[in-house]
């Protein structure tokens, strides 16, 4: 039978495979995240790997037909930021887990309340798709059990980095209503169809790895507990205050709270915050080109680690497209003035594409029209809110002034926007540690009042209005 050895963090594991397969299939089968935005069509480039030769292959197009040996880069090359969150006393061994889309965050607390351990990781589920509704699709198509195990051997994995997964009794795991219905293997056709009434919104106890989880209601089938758990976090259900909360990711989802009313919505932005989908994006990893500013009609740009840039996250990604909008070298409608657009740091370069800025646009205006479509269905002028909350990864490293100038967000937000972190694992601590804030969580879902944005003939007008610079 012939063998498929993979090389990842100076190890080798090796797969016996039969038939002729993808590279990618056998991949995904063992275990292996390979990321892959476009679902394994072959159009986005982003499964590429390296042979032992050195040759380049794109995994999901490779057929095995003997034994290989490709190179997969180590998982310790990603940077991901976690919130700083405690718990009072608990009583237990707790932990709290956020399911992102991209990304798998996990704190363990200890009796005392005190954060004995905390782990990231890219969500090993991108190897199916990029977005929420490819995983769906995917799912739909029969693999729904691979797509549970590779989530629930990711969480099980990060607990067994801590050093006290056989102490944990209890967790708290929030994540958008789409990630919850693959962690715990629910059919999600509910919610991948008009009307997209989701069969469950959650808020219940289950166990996940044989340890009692709490998974905290969500609002809608686009609008998750992770959201939930964010507004609980926020705080700003508890004021008079006019508040929007921003989660802007590849699955924008939105929140204002204006007089006793929740009003929540979601927009499918696309993975191009996240990097994907751009010709050199990647995540927030060493190399990444993370901040972007023009200065004497020249743009310079910064990266993680202050290394050879290797590509561009999201974050220098909206920075970039504001620094070319300022030298003039990407105009009002997003054309750009030469083939591409370099950007270099520490003698390296890597180049935004016309594609490249059409994904950033496309993902702007789907974020900037949901969030004027909100403002108008609670009869709310952008000069009203009085505090805006950019919760998750991406939210926490923009650059508010590049957000405003691309479009992203309102000029009226310019000095009212706050970064409140991974909100969404914040909130899960609260819940872990606190009773009563499964009741207040409840309350929050209550609260809440939809606006649908699918099918809206306005909001696809204002989407194209908010495709221009």
């Amino acid at each position: 039978m012939p063998i498929l050895t993979i090389i990842q963090n100076n190890t080798r594991t090796q797969l016996a495979f039969e038939g002729t397969p993808r590279l990618r299939d056998v991949l995904i089968g063992g275990g292996f995240a390979v990321s892959s935005p476009c679902g394994g069509k072959g159009t986005c480039g982003k499964c590429t790997v390296q042979t032992e030769s050195g040759k380049t292959l794109l995994s999901c197009q490779t057929i095995l037909q003997g034994d290989l040996t490709v190179i997969l880069p180590d998982t310790a090359d990603a940077v991901i930021e976690t919130s700083d969150v405690s718990a009072p006393h608990l009583g237990f061994f707790g932990a709290a887990v956020d399911v992102g889309t991209t990304t798998v965050v996990c704190k363990v607390f200890a009796p005392d309340g005190a954060c004995v351990g905390e782990r990231s990781c890219l969500n090993p589920q991108r190897a199916f798709a990029s977005d929420v509704i490819g995983r769906i699709d995917a799912s739909l198509r029969g693999n729904s059990d691979a797509l549970q195990r590779q989530i629930t051997d990711c969480i099980a994995d990060l607990l067994n980095q801590t050093g006290y997964a056989d102490q944990v009794t209890r967790m708290v795991v929030t994540g958008n209503t789409a990630m919850l219905y693959l962690l715990t293997g629910r059919c999600p056709a509910s919610i991948a169809r008009a009307p997209f009434v989701s069969e469950t919104l959650f808020g219940e106890t289950l166990p996940v790895l044989r340890i009692e989880t709490f998974l905290p209601p969500c609002m809608d089938a686009f609008v998750g507990a992770d959201i939930t758990c964010a507004v609980l976090a926020s705080g700003m259900t508890k004021t008079r205050e006019i508040s929007l909360l921003c989660d802007i990711g590849t699955n924008g989802e939105l929140a204002l709270w204006k007089n006793g009313v929740l009003y929540v919505t979601s927009t499918a932005a696309g993975p191009a915050f996240e990097g994907a989908e751009i010709s050199s994006g990647c995540g927030g990893i060493v190399g990444a080109v993370d901040r972007v500013y023009a200065a004497n009609g020249r743009v310079y740009a910064h990266t993680i680690g202050d290394k050879p840039v290797i590509g561009i996250c999201g974050s220098g990604l909206i920075d970039a497209v504001a620094a070319f909008l300022q030298t003039g070298q990407i105009d009002e409608t997003g054309a750009i003035d030469t083939e591409t657009l370099p950007l270099t740091a520490h003698g390296k370069t890597v180049t935004l594409t016309q594609g490249d800025i059409r994904a950033v646009q496309l993902a702007k205006a789907a974020i900037a029209a949901g969030i004027e479509l909100l403002l108008a269905a609670s009869g709310t002028s952008a000069e009203e809110v009085a505090r805006v909350c950019l919760a998750g990864g991406f939210g926490n490293k923009l650059s508010v002034e590049s957000a405003v100038q691309i479009g992203l967000l309102p000029r009226a937000f310019l000095h009212k926007t706050v970064p409140i972190g991974n909100a969404a694992l914040a909130g899960a601590v609260m819940l872990l540690s606190d009773e009563q804030a499964k009741q207040k969580a409840a309350q929050v879902a209550r609260l809440s009042r939809h606006v649908q944005l699918g099918g809206n003939a306005e909001f696809n007008e204002k989407f194209v209005d908010h495709m221009m610079f």
